[in-house]
């Protein structure tokens, strides 16, 4: 081997000896939330997680309806369609970034030749030239020390987050969807209590004006008759006026305006579960897609650092030129007009260690922030399911009580309405019954629309179905054209 061969090998092993003395060490995977907090919630051997379309579990074929018309055209989707689009974009850039490139070339040019240059035109015979060039060149890039791959790998997490939260961003249109329903099914069987309410308190009120008439009673029980019908028709008009409200928001989820909405009938409120799964605490942190993006967001970060850490490393690769040159452009097609050349190339990092350190240092502060973040996502997460399974069991409770209730104001009901028939008594004391039912029948119909709120609102906490692709090396990037919805 030549001298002139063996100096330049001998430098680039001193130079990488150097460099690889200033290399940082392999960063470590940051410790991680294994469970979520559930404090002071009770969990039910019984409970169940929602399946990927919880909704179907009311039977309501309306509400089936809305969630399929929201999954297939919400604007909210649309936006992260776009997100996880651009994310798959971004892997297919990482990929061509390394391993074999090619790129093509042709120029022809007019060239003048200086007179007073190294070659004089009076030796050539001409001044003026033409020179034409075709050529193709190749590179190989060596990824000896993983800087592409992890690039690749950064890019592929990124697009797993983009899929978690395009499931999020599912899972939140549903579950608006579901309690704006079951908003407006409150609101009409509290309507028709309403009006019911109404119709008995005009009939009292017409009683009672026949007693002010006979001189029976006095003009103040007609004021406080007609007080009362007035405030039930207040409240009818309230919830007659909310119709119209929870519709445009109906609407305003789907993408569409009211008018397209579909003719929605009254129907009773579904009966509510207030069961919480065992595994709750453990199996969250996979079944909630805010969750799993930002997990994914932790070992994005991680390979970060590691493409950071690899860009101390030198870049080996090989290069290889073919192609046609001529300044007769007559004669370049010619066999004659071939050149060719090839080599291997080596880039040292050697006087851009500041900048290099500098990266290095940003990508392991994102990685510590994308474990906080973890971390904090996982504790919000555990005090929205525990929120939300209390306020079940509250209502649950008071719902029973509430039950008792009307079943007594019920019984009051046949019992007045028994002494009327047989003349015991005039129609107002069956009325008056009949009114405390119908509001003990409301305050129920109020505590099971607050039920059904709070079920919903546990669906989306605990994941509405969502389950998380595995942490591992070389997993599958998710498919664009798959559906949104929470898996």
């Amino acid at each position: 081997m030549t001298a002139s061969i063996v100096r330049p090998l001998l430098a680039a092993a001193v130079t990488l000896a150097l460099a690889a003395c200033a290399i940082p060490p392999k960063p470590e995977r940051p410790p991680l939330r294994a469970a979520a907090p559930l404090a002071g919630v009770a969990a039910q051997p019984d409970g169940r997680w929602p399946e990927a379309e919880w909704w179907t579990r009311y039977g309501d074929d309306q509400l089936d309806a809305l969630e399929r018309q929201a999954l297939a055209g919400a604007p909210v989707l649309a936006e992260a369609r776009t997100r996880f689009g651009a994310a798959l974009r971004a892997i297919e850039l990482a990929r061509a970034a390394g391993g074999l490139s090619a790129q093509a070339s042709a120029q022809v040019q007019r060239q003048r030749l200086s007179e007073h240059g190294l070659i004089p035109p009076q030796f050539l015979g001409f001044t003026w030239y033409n020179q034409g060039d075709l050529g193709l060149a190749f590179q190989y890039d060596f990824d000896f020390w993983g800087k592409n791959r992890a690039a690749v790998a950064a890019a592929v997490d990124e697009a797993h987050a983009a899929a978690a939260e395009r499931s999020s961003a599912a899972l939140l249109l549903t579950s608006a969807v579901a309690d704006t329903y079951f908003g407006w099914q409150a609101d009409q069987a509290r309507l028709a209590l309403a009006n019911d309410t109404v119709a008995a308190l005009q009939r009292v009120r017409a009683l009672t004006a026949q007693r002010v008439a006979r001189g029976i009673e006095l003009p103040d029980s007609l004021h406080q008759a007609d007080a009362q019908v007035a405030a039930a028709r207040e409240l009818a008009a309230a919830y007659a006026g909310s119709a119209p409200i929870r519709l445009a928001a109906l609407a305003a989820l789907l993408g569409v305006a009211p008018a397209e909405l579909p003719t929605l009938a009254a129907r009773p409120l579904p009966a509510v579960d207030a069961a919480l799964p065992a595994d709750a605490g453990l199996d969250l942190l996979a079944r909630r897609p805010d969750i799993a993006a930002s997990r994914w967001r932790v070992e994005a970060a991680l390979a970060g650092v590691e493409q950071a850490r690899a860009a101390f490393y030198p870049d080996i690769s090989l290069g290889a030129m073919v192609g046609l040159s001529s300044i007769d452009l007559g004669k370049l097609l010619t066999t004659g007009s071939r050149v060719a050349g090839f080599g291997p190339a080596l880039h040292l990092p050697v006087f851009s260690h500041g900048r290099l350190r500098a990266a290095y240092g940003i990508s392991q502060a994102e990685l510590e922030a994308a474990a906080a973040q973890y971390d904090a996502t996982v504790v919000e997460a555990a005090r929205d399911v525990a929120t939300q399974a209390l306020t079940l069991q509250q209502l649950d409770a008071r719902a029973q009580e509430r039950a008792q209730q009307v079943a007594a104001a019920e019984r009051l009901v046949r019992t007045t309405a028994a002494r009327v028939e047989r003349g015991l008594s005039d129609d107002r004391s069956r009325l008056a019954a009949t009114v405390d039912a119908l509001q003990q029948r409301d305050a129920a119909v109020t505590l099971a629309a607050q039920a059904l709120s709070a079920q919903v609102a546990l669906t989306k906490a605990l994941g509405g179905g969502y389950r998380m692709t595995p942490v591992a090396a070389g997993a599958t990037v998710p498919s664009l054209s798959a559906n949104p919805e929470p898996r």
